[in-house]
């Protein structure tokens, strides 16, 4: 299939090449220059504008950073919506807010092109590998049309729904959860060293006689041993948080989530905002501890 691809970040990259391994022909747009040679290099086409990513395209993927890209980019000049014709599929797979995913399936409805959500779980290495987790929710011919597109970026596909909402606001639970993970094991491994255990023998022994969790064992590596370069960022963790906290509305009390977002308000204050998530997360809760 013909596909027009917008968004290259850390995800939306490896995405754009697993489709093209696949066998899809890709048209592709990014903001920042640079960031199309990968694709291009594999016989992608690359686009001047939103616009022209969709022309002659069987659907449009988004992967675009949060809701402020998602207005530039689709309503923008030489944006996307003006150049979906009725009848043409569109498919977010950006962690947006709840209230953005419902102003798009209106709007989607009112030019009659068919909208997917399509959030993904997963860091940039479980992109290049094939195996993200990706959360579909919309009308059921859109979703049937969006699912061979996603099937090669998936280890697995969780319908949740027909309403686009509903995919955009489980991927932000789940990320809370993420993040309720990092800050209880930034906290334990805090605990841990104080008493003269080493941190990794703490999440060896506590993940194997409790969780039995392959991420509880990612994600503390990735806390105890940084990457060079992050996968996540402590300002995307904070946006997630926020559009979580904001789907709450003011009638449901998140004390938890309320904690994390001071973990991440401290972090932004002492320059962490790019470091990774969760190693820029432990790093706070251990100056905190500090004192």
């Amino acid at each position: 299939m013909r596909i027009g691809f917008l968004g290259l970040g850390k995800m939306g990259t490896p995405m754009a090449l697993r489709l093209l391994a696949a066998g899809h022909e890709l048209s592709v747009w990014n903001r920042t220059e640079g960031r199309t040679d990968a694709p291009a290099r594999e016989g992608a086409i690359v686009a001047g504008t939103p616009a022209e990513a969709e022309l002659g395209a069987d659907a449009v993927i988004t992967m675009l950073f949060d809701d402020a890209a998602h207005e530039e980019v689709l309503f923008g000049a030489n944006g996307l919506m003006d150049a979906l014709e009725p009848g043409s599929l569109h498919i977010s797979c950006s962690t947006i807010s709840v209230a953005l995913s419902e102003r798009l399936t209106k709007e989607h409805a009112r030019r009659g092109i068919g909208f997917v959500a399509a959030p993904v779980f997963g860091r940039p290495n479980i992109a290049e590998e094939g195996r993200l987790w990706i959360v579909v929710a919309g009308a059921g011919d859109a979703v049937a049309r969006a699912r061979p597109l996603l099937e090669p970026l998936a280890r697995g596909i969780s319908i949740v729904g027909t309403e686009p909402r509903q995919a955009h606001a489980v991927k932000l639970g789940g990320n809370f959860l993420i993040g309720a993970m990092i800050q209880s094991l930034s906290e334990a491994f805090v605990y841990a060293q104080a008493l003269g255990i080493e941190p990794e023998v703490f999440l060896e022994t506590v993940n194997s006689a409790l969780f039995q969790s392959p991420f509880y064992a990612a994600y503390g590596k990735v806390m105890l041993h940084p990457p060079a370069q992050p996968g996540a960022t402590i300002e995307l963790g904070a946006k997630d948080l926020r559009l979580f906290r904001e789907a709450a509305g003011t009638n449901i009390r998140l004390g938890l989530a309320d904690v994390i977002a001071g973990t991440f308000a401290e972090a932004r204050r002492a320059g962490l905002g790019e470091a990774d998530w969760p190693a820029g997360h432990y790093c706070t809760v251990q100056q905190r501890a500090r004192g």
